[in-house]
């Protein structure tokens, strides 16, 4: 099941709609159209008070599509830092931890661009990537137009003993080496996005 997050509230996607409704609650539409769908997400965006939407059709990746033509689309790629001692690395940008991504430029990949931007905003470059994680959707604003990002993210191994030297220039003030499992400061202060890479790795 597709899921795209809406700061802390989320979008869910799905084929059954009686068991969707039976096992969740929220807001539940059965898609018929494209425009009535766009002023869904319109209202969804506007009413803070709905935690939950879902969205469901029998074919689930057109239905997607759909979602995903209401919105600016953005790509982007970021890695989950394993060091020697098996700890992973948190950045502290903005006032929120989060973890090392960024857009993808002309020409690159997602595992490109994971590479490289996660060099960028560390400093750190003894950086090999391990495997693919997971992908997140999120959305903003930006300029007055609604944005739907896609992350995708890979596991990386960092092999060196230098410390990070952090992309001031990207709002990045702070990081921290966590210990799997020592995360409540961070449960505390990130994205949906971010937990839910962090639970896939058994990290929290």
């Amino acid at each position: 099941m597709y899921k795209v997050f809406f700061n802390h509230r989320t979008v869910f996607f799905g084929d059954d709609f009686s068991r969707a409704f039976t096992k969740h609650s929220g807001l539940f539409y059965k898609y018929n159209n494209f425009h009535e769908l766009n002023e869904l997400v319109g209202m969804f965006g506007a009413l803070n008070q709905i935690n939950n939407l879902y969205i469901l059709h029998d074919d689930i990746v057109l239905l997607f599509e759909e979602f995903k033509a209401c919105f600016r689309n953005i790509e982007a790629g970021g890695g989950v830092v394993f060091n020697e001692q098996g700890e992973f690395l948190m950045i502290y940008r903005n006032g929120i931890w989060d973890l090392p991504k960024g857009k993808l430029e002309k020409g690159e990949d997602f595992q490109m661009a994971a590479l490289r931007e996660v060099e960028e905003e560390t400093g750190l470059h003894e950086i090999q990537l391990v495997q693919p994680l997971m992908s997140t959707y999120h959305t903003y604003k930006l300029k007055k137009k609604m944005v739907l990002k896609k992350t995708k993210w890979f596991e990386m191994r960092y092999r060196g003993s230098e410390a990070p030297l952090l992309q001031a220039e990207e709002g990045i003030s702070d990081y921290r080496w966590v210990t799997p499992g020592e995360t409540g400061f961070i449960r505390e202060n990130t994205y949906a996005s971010i937990l839910d890479v962090l639970y896939i790795k058994e990290l929290l």
